[in-house]
């Protein structure tokens, strides 16, 4: 089984007023179908408000993160599945019930994690 990434960043969640709570309702009843289905491992958003740090080889603490990493924001779920096709139907499942587009990543096997 292979683990991938289904994530969105928060600025292309465009959520008409009034809407918010559907789409909430939506979002949660995929999460649930995806636990119920085994798939789940994973999920959530992350905190905006909080200010990332780069921790060095030797210990150091410093911000802000990586350039490469400066738009990491938005939500993440991570799944289980046996195939890719599987797992482009559930990222299409939470595209639909989230509104917006999601991006599908694979996660390289490390028999060590």
């Amino acid at each position: 089984m292979t683990k991938y990434l289904i994530s969105f960043s928060s600025g292309v969640m465009q959520v008409a007023d009034g809407e918010w709570d559907q789409v909430v309702e939506e979002s949660h009843q995929v999460i649930r179908e995806m636990k119920s289905a085994g798939v789940y491992v994973f999920g959530g958003g992350i905190n905006e408000e909080v200010a990332a740090a780069t921790v060095a080889g030797d210990g150091t603490v410093s911000g802000p993160a990586y350039d490469a990493f400066a738009r990491l924001d938005g939500g993440h779920t991570v799944i289980e599945v046996p195939t890719r096709a599987e797992a482009v139907e559930w990222a299409r499942r939470v595209a639909v019930a989230c509104r917006c587009p999601q991006e599908l990543r694979e996660f390289m096997f490390d028999p060590e994690s």
